[in-house]
């Protein structure tokens, strides 16, 4: 990966997103097979195999060609060395028909996934004022709120494709339905609070989600997105024009 943006951190925990299309859809049989070579790769404490949706927020339909890794790493070595030797890593370099991977280093998180904060032992990272940043946000919906949540979502997808700042966003999930995350790149902090607070259907779900205790369990964080490399929907959405 060769860096596009990156801020001094302090802190020896990275993270990375790495987004998968292959060329069939029976590519859903390697979140089987991944998942034992995962647990047993050094220096990961935390991951998810995820899935991914057909808009730019959380939504029903799924891509089943396309699948992404969030993953945690003890420092930049180990996340080397997966990219370097790990099978997984050797698969997406033959196999796939388009791959995208970032390097995030964190500025800030609140909440769990899965009942552990994944950030826990992290440092946020220092960096100059402006730039990209990256958003994930994972929630666990309660069966009752599904139906009023999935039709809250394409007012927000609506409002994101109205988003200049909102440089490229993919709804993902680990669970179908109840278990669903946003990995969104933002130009800087400023078009992530015009999101937040303007947009009128993110602000009406944000106060229902509050007032009708929607989620069980909720996580955002926010990185600085560095050193990128290859495409996502044909372009680096972090490169100055978006070319590989």
């Amino acid at each position: 990966m060769t860096a596009t943006s990156r801020g001094a951190t302090e802190s020896s925990v990275i993270a990375s997103f790495h987004l998968i299309r292959y060329a069939r859809a029976d590519a859903m049989r390697y979140m089987a097979f991944d998942r034992p070579v995962l647990r047993g790769t050094g220096g990961l404490p935390f991951w998810r195999l995820l899935g991914t949706g057909r808009g730019r927020s959380m939504s029903l339909g799924a891509d089943l060609r396309r699948w992404a890794l969030f993953a945690v790493w003890d420092g930049e070595r180990a996340l080397e060395e997966f990219l370097a030797r790990s099978p997984v890593a050797g698969r997406w370099r033959d196999e796939a028909e388009e791959s995208w991977h970032v390097r995030l280093a964190p500025l800030g998180s609140r909440g769990r996934w899965g009942g552990r904060d994944p950030f826990a032992a992290a440092v946020p990272a220092a960096r100059p004022a402006g730039g990209p940043v990256a958003v994930l946000t994972r929630a666990s919906i309660r069966p009752r709120r599904l139906a009023a949540f999935y039709r809250s979502v394409p007012g927000v997808d609506l409002d994101l494709r109205r988003q200049d700042g909102c440089l490229a966003s993919i709804g993902v999930g680990e669970w179908p339905l109840a278990r669903q995350a946003t990995f969104s790149l933002w130009e800087d902090d400023a078009a992530i609070a015009r999101f937040a607070y303007r947009g009128d259907a993110h602000r009406t779900v944000i106060d229902r989600v509050r007032g009708e205790d929607w989620y069980s369990e909720e996580l955002f964080a926010r990185f600085v997105p560095y050193g990128s490399e290859g495409a996502w929907d044909g372009r680096d959405p972090l490169r100055p024009g978006g070319s590989e």
